[in-house]
């Protein structure tokens, strides 16, 4: 007998449910904080104008603010070729907003970038590395809606789904 997909266990979110992410096991049914509910009741659409392969594309935070994008394409280039890299900036004032994307030609270039690089040093800060989740996960949404996958709480608990803390089988006990 064939297990139904949703019953099929993934160790890395393939859809983005704010519930299920923020849960520990991935089991819950219920909200547990103020960041949850408000992703649940944001509403966000992905930017159409983005263009690229989301499944080639790198997500780079905690950039330093003085960290440009020739420096990030220098960085990330000695993993093969990049299509396309793009530093994040205000649109007011054209301060770098300490994000990129990084786009690269082969899946198996945008691996080693991503398996090397994260929690690497450039400019003198930490960086971290993630595959892109905007065009990627149906239903995501973004840190400042509530949603996104980081972010350690009081508490010291984490949401889950991502490279820090993936999923965990939930335990069955009988």
């Amino acid at each position: 007998m064939m297990t139904p997909e949703k019953n099929i266990f993934k160790k890395y979110a393939t859809d983005y449910d704010p519930v299920k992410i923020a849960s520990i096991d991935g089991t819950d049914t219920e909200p547990h904080d103020r960041g949850v509910v408000r992703a649940l009741c944001s509403e966000y659409a992905p930017n159409k104008l983005v263009k690229g392969d989301p499944q080639r594309t790198l997500f780079i935070a905690r950039l330093n603010p003085r960290t440009t994008q020739d420096t990030i394409q220098s960085e990330f280039s000695k993993f093969g070729r990049i299509v396309h890299c793009r530093l994040v900036k205000d649109i007011v004032t054209g301060k770098s907003k300490q994000y990129a994307f990084v786009e690269y030609e082969s899946y198996s270039d945008m691996e080693k970038a991503y398996r090397d690089m994260h929690k690497e040093y450039i400019d003198g800060t930490e960086i971290i590395v993630e595959r892109e989740a905007e065009r990627r996960l149906d239903g995501w949404r973004p840190r400042r809606f509530g949603g996104g996958f980081g972010g350690q709480k009081e508490s010291g608990q984490l949401r889950f789904g991502c490279r820090k803390r993936p999923f965990k089988k939930p335990l069955i006990i009988t």
